[in-house]
């Protein structure tokens, strides 16, 4: 029993490198830390859109107000259609639903790649994540486009949706990156067989500052007699992170949901501060709330961040530091 990720810690964790065809190498472990200067600064990464749906990316550090739990933050960073660096994780779903349209789905996947490999910034690395009933790394962190496409080549689907525990996992690499960091989520339903719940993937997700796009791909073109619940689930991590659902079908729909990602990935606004005067709460989620000015364009942003919870007799104004998330037991 591994008590951190449930009774499949070890088909989970142990099968994570095997499809990069070089044999299985030790099982995931919690990258070591590494030294920051601004472990208080609190980033929030930013979409803004008309209310038409066109995308604003000339905004200045002036339009935004930043609340944390309710207080007003001064903007310590700010930077508009940023250039940092995006560290990617694509998950595919692999389940037994999906194995007449995988090969669709990932031809449109490739596509989506090429583009964002080849005309970004040339530090932007994707990592590729398989789900069925177990997770899969099929390939680490890379900027070759032709090491991701061999990988997606080899995709098959298997019975089983551990949605959750893909999208915890994917967050634990993300964690420690540099930079944006981003979770693409290619899946047809909800979650089956996973360990982790909803609440604990979300909350690997803060802890990692990513943000979560889901794209759900519809089979049919109707809502009779097919399940939503993976995808309100997916929408409610969506929203708590800053990204944004997208329903395609296969072909142009699917094609034309990465073209948006990309989009939104190259007009994102880079906002930072330190917590300063917040609320004592005995809580560690911080509520944010981002504003924009004029008030009739929408904000896409975190809805909030784990920090350390103040200590009874704590000082309103101290500092608040963003906490990393619980490294897992050392086995014996």
């Amino acid at each position: 029993m591994c008590p951190w990720l449930g009774k499949r810690c070890l088909p989970l964790l142990g099968v994570l490198y095997l499809a990069n065809g070089i044999g299985p190498r030790p099982a995931l472990t919690q990258p070591q830390a590494t030294i920051r200067v601004d472990v208080n600064l609190v980033r929030v990464v930013a979409t803004v859109k008309t209310r038409a749906g066109e995308l604003v990316g000339a905004l200045r550090k002036e339009d935004f107000q930043i609340f944390d739990n309710g207080a007003p933050q001064e903007i310590a960073v700010f930077e508009r259609q940023s250039d940092q660096p995006l560290s990617v994780a694509l998950l595919v779903d692999t389940s037994g639903s999906t194995a007449k349209d995988l090969k669709y789905e990932t031809d449109s996947a490739s596509r989506f790649l090429k583009t964002l490999l080849g005309e970004g910034n040339p530090n932007d690395t994707v990592a590729l994540f398989t789900f069925n009933w177990q997770v899969t790394m099929a390939r680490s962190f890379t900027h070759s486009l032709t090491s991701l496409n061999t990988a997606l080549k080899t995709l098959h689907g298997e019975a089983g949706t551990s949605l959750y525990d893909a999208i915890y996992l994917a967050a634990r690499q993300l964690e420690d990156r540099e930079g944006r960091k981003v979770m693409i989520i290619v899946t047809d339903g909800g979650d089956t067989t996973s360990s982790k719940t909803l609440k604990q993937a979300l909350a690997a997700t803060q802890y990692a500052d990513a943000v979560i796009y889901p794209v759900v791909v519809i089979p049919i073109t109707n809502d009779a007699g097919r399940n939503v619940g993976g995808e309100n689930a997916l929408t409610f991590m969506a929203d708590g992170t800053g990204g944004r659902t997208f329903l395609p079908s296969l072909g142009e729909e699917l094609d034309r949901a990465f073209s948006d990602i990309i989009a939104e990935l190259r007009t994102q606004y880079v906002l930072g501060f330190y917590p300063h005067n917040v609320p004592l709460t005995k809580e560690p989620f911080h509520r944010l709330e981002l504003r924009v000015k004029p008030p009739e364009l929408r904000v896409s942003a975190r809805n909030g961040y784990y920090g350390e919870a103040e200590r009874e007799g704590g000082t309103a104004d101290a500092r608040i530091s963003v906490a990393p998330a619980p490294a897992p037991p050392k086995k014996k």
